[in-house]
């Protein structure tokens, strides 16, 4: 039976994601910086930890803990939107330390073992935001284009040990709480100055002609972990697979 570890998976995508690898059968380890047992179901084959990719403590114990894995799914991140020019460097690091170094870090943490067994998967989870530029975004943008660089160089130099890397990119998901898991709120990243060139966006954002949905990204991660073809790209959700077509 395979083992699969999710990194943010207190909701949306990886709280999805880690009920999608359960019901196919799987052992999964969902983990979270705050832990909560009630939002999974209980079984022998699933376990929370506790986990902050931002804390290499934190991921050393958590490796430990969770023992041989077979796929690793980089799923946490921190959603931003707003104008550059209004948001602290010291956020867009916080940023970078979740979106870009933590799935680094995670994977840095686990190749080792999918190296001596000449086996495993790291599955990392971008934007679409990498395949077509989207306004009041350049920060998360950037955190996110990072990955999709390195999942795509650190593919080939792991595939002489049939290590398989892969990235999946959700669209747009107005469900989930991307604008929420930041200290910062949007109406403070706006300055009066870009309030015109906003407000078409944001009503824009209110009624997407195309959306992605949890079960949308749980789905893609899971080809993804289970693809033998090479494919290193994954879009997730209708507005995704659109993107990728037109890019």
């Amino acid at each position: 039976m395979k083992t699969v570890l999710i990194t943010g998976c207190s909701s949306g995508y990886g709280l999805e994601t880690a009920r999608r690898f359960h019901t196919e059968g799987w052992n999964v380890i969902a983990t979270m910086r705050r832990p909560r047992r009630d939002i999974l179901p209980k079984s022998e084959r699933q376990r929370v930890l506790a986990l902050d990719v931002t804390d290499s403590d934190s991921i050393a114990a958590a490796i430990e803990e969770a023992g041989p894995i077979d796929v690793l799914v980089n799923n946490a991140g921190i959603g931003m939107v707003g104008a550059f020019e209004a948001t602290p460097m010291s956020h867009i690091r916080k940023v970078f330390d979740t979106n870009t170094f933590g799935v680094m870090a995670m994977t840095q943490a686990v190749i080792p073992q999918f190296r001596a067994r000449r086996s495993g998967v790291v599955v990392n989870v971008t934007s679409t935001v990498t395949l077509a530029s989207m306004p009041l975004a350049a920060a998360y943008t950037a955190s996110k284009t990072a990955i999709a660089g390195f999942t795509g160089s650190l593919a080939h130099e792991l595939e002489a040990f049939n290590v398989r890397v892969k990235l999946v990119e959700p669209g747009y998901a107005p469900t989930t709480r991307f604008a929420h898991n930041t200290t910062m709120r949007v109406e403070d990243l706006i300055p009066a100055a870009y309030a015109d060139f906003a407000a078409p966006i944001f009503a824009q954002f209110a009624a997407p002609p195309l959306v992605t949905t949890e079960t949308d990204v749980a789905e893609a991660v899971w080809q993804a972990a289970n693809d033998l073809s090479g494919q290193l790209h994954f879009p997730a959700g209708a507005d995704a697979v659109a993107l990728a077509k037109a890019s």
